[in-house]
């Protein structure tokens, strides 16, 4: 049955609901993407796909409004694929559930996908409404948006027509954003070596969960914790006071989530255990009282483990786990322009055992790319001086604000008109997909508005019941007044 059926306006919510029944996990968006082409044959509307994948499909004025400029709505289509460990979920098959807790509308221990699921419904609600009054409409679609911007990248240099276009991925109803940060991704790979556990040891297992997580860019500034780092300080003086020595590290999942959870799994000299206790608890009890205003779901966890075949060696561990306490996490500049601003952050976001490599993913933003340039290298830095060998992905460009936008003023006067108060005019210390659309179209004029989502990137994530209506009537009058 529905969960949603009730909701307002109900074309949206319907979408909403019909999406997330597809899996859509970035860089598997397959069955999306044939659901797009579909709904485009079932309402007899001009589609096309471009080789990367992106779909454009359009739709023609309503009858005395075909004077109006053509407009892009744009939307993505993946969705960031995250869950608490202890939810049983297969994002490449199973459908998210969304429920209804009061005002918000959440997923149960995952990713909800609205983040950018309530801009395709949007998009998919207009496209088959017939008493919806608007000019020339082009729908664009891309992919692969959470893991690197891929459709942008590749979108085609001649499959867009509209002068404006409307971003709908953003996630702050009352708010237009007119500006996002670039960003690049630093990965360090470190070639573990391994020895067998010494006679005597004991084993365990140490765990740091129940943390918030939340989007690398948007809750950077919130001040969240970040597991991967809460454990490490229990990693470093393990090691240094009583011989610890892991078998294995992990820790967070995407380079633009916040990570919420770690574990270690490792050995020390049974005369130990019972000081590693100690110090587990002491540690436990610093991080809960640090960040109990903002993190009260932390759960710190020691427990006993079968005895692993092989550790790392003390030189490797030491290597590791310094590296894991120095690389820097968090804002590292506020913007001078725009007060409130992020300007440049960094985050740890996971560390993983892959190929045999011990792979370590950072990523970087910056509204200015040469300081986003100068933390990726101070992060390059750190690894070169462990040893380990440094990639860093091509980035994306930023969107640079501008305030002098034909499309900024109508819509400010639009929400006025609608809603008696002026909106706020932001930039967004996030990745957006604007930057890279000026790069193929750079006469194109843009904004980015969408419904409140809270969240986002985590299990957290939820989106407000009333903001969807308003900004569902904001998105109409722009349209409709975009002369």
């Amino acid at each position: 049955m529905s969960q949603l059926k009730d909701l307002k306006p109900t074309a949206i919510w319907h979408y909403f609901e019909e999406i997330c029944q597809i899996p859509r996990p970035s860089k598997k968006e397959e069955q999306i993407l044939a659901y797009l082409l579909k709904f485009a044959a079932d309402h007899k509307l001009p589609v096309k796909q471009d080789k990367a994948g992106n779909v454009l499909i359009t739709k023609p004025a309503t009858a005395g409004f075909e004077h109006l400029p053509t407009v892009v709505l744009q939307s993505h289509v993946d969705m960031v694929c995250e869950k608490n460990s202890d939810t049983v979920h297969d994002f490449l098959t199973d459908p998210i559930r969304p429920v209804i807790d009061g005002e918000w509308v959440k997923a149960s221990g995952t990713t909800l996908g609205a983040d950018d699921g309530i801009g395709m419904a949007a998009q998919l609600a207009l496209l088959a409404s017939d008493d919806m009054q608007h000019g020339p409409v082009e729908c664009l679609f891309t992919v692969d948006e959470e893991t690197g911007l891929t459709g942008a990248f590749a979108l085609e240099s001649d499959l867009l027509t509209g002068k404006y276009l409307i971003n709908l991925d953003s996630e702050d109803e009352g708010e237009i954003f007119i500006g996002c940060a670039g960003g690049i991704d630093s990965l360090g790979y470190f070639t573990p070596s391994y020895e067998t556990p010494a006679a005597g040891s004991f084993a365990f297992k140490a765990s740091v969960t129940g943390l918030k997580g939340g989007h690398s860019g948007e809750d950077i500034n919130r001040g969240l914790g970040n597991a991967i780092k809460f454990l490490t300080r229990f990693l470093r003086e393990a090691a240094i006071r009583y011989e610890f020595r892991p078998a294995a590290i992990t820790g967070g999942n995407l380079r633009n989530a916040i990570a919420r959870e770690a574990f270690t799994w490792g050995v020390a000299p049974a005369k130990y255990k019972e000081d590693l206790r100690v110090l587990f608890n002491c540690i436990a009890a610093d991080l809960e009282a640090e960040y109990k205003d903002v993190e009260p779901g932390i759960k710190c966890q020691l427990e006993s483990a079968d005895m692993p075949e092989k550790v790392f060696t003390s030189d490797f561990a030491a290597t590791l786990i310094n590296t894991l306490y120095a690389l820097p996490h968090g804002v590292m500049a506020m913007s001078r322009q725009i007060e409130g601003l992020v300007e440049t952050s960094t985050n740890l976001a996971s560390i993983k055992l892959i190929n045999d490599q011990v792979v370590i993913s950072t990523s970087q933003r910056s509204s200015i790319e040469s300081a986003r340039d100068n933390i990726a290298a101070m992060v390059e830095s750190i690894f070169d001086m462990a040893g380990a060998n440094t990639v860093h992905s091509d980035g994306y460009p930023g969107w640079a604000p501008n305030r002098k936008s034909p499309m900024l003023a109508v819509a400010i006067e639009s929400y006025k008109r609608l809603f008696g108060i002026e909106p706020k005019v932001k930039a967004i210390h996030a990745g957006l997909e604007c930057g890279l659309f000026l790069k193929k179209y750079p006469h194109l004029d843009m904004i980015s508005i969408g419904p409140t989502v809270r969240g986002a990137h985590s299990p957290d994530e939820r989106i407000h019941i009333p903001s969807v209506e308003k900004f569902t009537k904001y998105l109409g009058d722009i349209l409709l007044h975009l002369a």
